[in-house]
């Protein structure tokens, strides 16, 4: 079986992020995974124009990587229903050594449980001359044998035929609702018919006159023989009753398998019980989970795309195995206690790695996961255009477009269009589509980036944009928040931002800039702006 593996990008996901994790998935699956894409994130209307042209899956949507108790080895003990034995739970919690047996309805919901101790104290407290279960249990549990068959619930009060059948009949012992164990007394056989009781027992595997077995017929009285004697006939039979007869119903401490570990740890630990059920959100029963085990929890499997650094990727990333990590980015700050395959290359696009990897694998790439590599590219790019592309940027675009047989110019504008337009999007929507926060020269730094074919839709709300920057600015503790806004056909963006120090835009730029300055042949924060910025701050220090 394939090892299971998630591959995601970074919070608030764009179109090389997201496409990546597809492409990138479906090699795994080709070659050494069982691969799922995932997002951080909601799709951008870029994203979702991609996906949707190449008529694609969306990745799949995960808030954090968290160890869930699903995620645990957890015990897989079958669980049986009310209808069964307590002998039959005995000997299953034996054959498997296990203490806590969990109760299900016939559609698999956990209705209760049964310990060890509950059965230890049915034997010493409970009646022993009750019986309420069925003629299949009591068969098999006494490995008995059918003599007449009448009906299959039995509910009565059990009676061992120690008496005279004259003191029987004086006494009236017998009735409907008697459950007689005896030998081979024909006597006694034939006045329990007569009084039509609920079973007979014949013990010591003694033969029966067919003519008692016939009177049984008749009457409609079950009647079974088994090899025990008496003695252990009678001490047996009561363990015939129903699980449920002594079950706990009620105050289950149970956990669902989407719990967070970290949530559960403590209430495991502090418990008196040592054992717990684990169900779905359904309250279907899936297996046992015991204090064992916490010691060692199963990661999830994860590997990265276009980012590297804690504060992009999943809450909860300490939490998981990272196995590779693919990326176009400086090197963060995401550490590992084995080797992985790190691949970072000064590229364009995350995308154009994979295109490699692919070659590498020597793996066909199909015409739409060509499409969404390619897609990536250009988005990464601006077609081309932005100074981080490279020769093999180029390269990979042309051979996925020979794929494609799509017309990269009337495609790559009408990607631009879908992605930039700001209709429906609130002024929050926009700034943290693509917000991405970084720890640079010791200081916190926050960047949104904002691409657009027409500044005038940010300039006419541009008092919003203020606001919303100075308040993240103050909440996150930041010493810079900056929306970079992107203006595509103009290769170059306008400036908005809030700092803790006023000179550090006009000492990165080497120039005044103030709000909504223009820097022309700037729109790239990777190879651009973030440079710029470590530069100034170094000069600040």
């Amino acid at each position: 079986m394939k090892e299971k593996v998630m591959i995601f990008g970074h919070r608030n996901p764009d179109t090389d992020s997201v496409t990546s994790a597809i492409a990138l998935s479906y090699l795994k699956n080709k070659t050494q995974y069982e691969a799922l894409p995932c997002v951080l994130g909601d799709l951008s209307k870029e994203s979702e124009f991609v996906l949707d042209y190449f008529n694609m899956t969306y990745p799949h949507r995960i808030d954090n990587v968290k160890i869930q108790l699903k995620d645990l080895l957890y015990d897989r003990i079958m669980a049986l229903e009310p209808s069964n034995s307590i002998l039959a739970a005995t000997k299953h919690m034996n054959d498997n050594k296990i203490r806590t047996l969990p109760i299900v309805d016939s559609d698999g919901y956990l209705i209760g449980i049964v310990t060890m101790k509950d059965i230890a104290m049915s034997a010493i407290h409970g009646d022993l001359h009750a019986l309420n279960t069925t003629f299949s249990n009591i068969k098999s549990d006494l490995k008995a044998e059918t003599l007449n068959y009448a009906h299959s619930d039995v509910n009565g009060k059990i009676s061992i035929t120690a008496f005279h059948d004259s003191s029987i009949i004086e006494e009236d012992i017998f009735d409907m609702n008697t459950v007689v164990i005896t030998g081979d007394r024909f006597d006694i056989i034939d006045y329990a018919i007569q009084r039509k009781v609920q079973l007979i027992v014949v013990t010591g595997n003694k033969k029966i006159p067919e003519l008692l077995i016939e009177k049984a017929a008749v009457t409609g009285v079950n009647m079974i023989k088994t090899p025990y004697d008496t003695y252990y006939t009678s001490k047996l039979i009561n363990q015939t009753n129903f699980v449920s007869s002594i079950m706990k119903r009620d105050r289950l401490v149970r956990f669902k398998e989407n719990e967070y570990l970290e949530n559960c740890r403590e209430i495991i630990q502090t418990s008196k019980h040592s054992k717990f059920p684990l169900v779905d959100e359904k309250g279907r029963y899936l297996g046992i989970i015991g204090r064992t085990h916490f010691l060692n929890p199963t990661k999830k499997n994860v590997i990265l795309v276009d980012h590297n650094e804690y504060a992009q990727s999943a809450e909860g990333l300490s939490e998981a195995n990272v196995i590779e990590i693919i990326d176009h980015h400086k090197i963060g700050d995401i550490s590992t206690s084995l080797p992985i395959a790190f691949r970072n290359m000064p590229v364009g696009s995350t995308n154009t790695i994979i295109y490699q990897l692919f070659k590498e694998e020597q793996v066909e790439i199909p015409k739409d996961i060509a499409g969404l590599m390619m897609s990536g590219i250009i988005s990464d790019t601006l077609f081309l255009k932005s100074p981080t592309t490279t020769v093999f940027d180029e390269m990979a675009v042309e051979k996925l477009t020979e794929i494609t047989g799509i017309k990269t110019d009337t495609f790559a504008l009408e990607m631009f269009k879908k992605g930039t337009s700001l209709v429906g999007k609130s002024v929050s929507d926009v700034f943290f589509n693509d917000f991405k926060e970084f720890m640079l020269e010791g200081c916190k730094i926050a960047i949104s980036q904002v691409f657009t074919l027409n500044f005038q839709e940010i300039l006419d709300n541009q008092l919003v944009y203020f606001e919303t920057i100075k308040k993240v600015n103050h909440d996150r503790d930041h010493y810079l928040t900056l929306m970079v806004v992107t203006d595509i056909i103009k290769e170059g963006s306008y400036m908005l931002f809030e700092s803790k120090n006023d000179s550090i835009m006009s000492l990165a730029f080497e120039k005044t800039v103030e709000q909504g300055t223009f820097i022309e042949n700037c729109v790239s924060r990777k190879k651009q702006i973030i440079p710029k910025l470590i530069h100034a701050l170094g000069i600040l220090k």
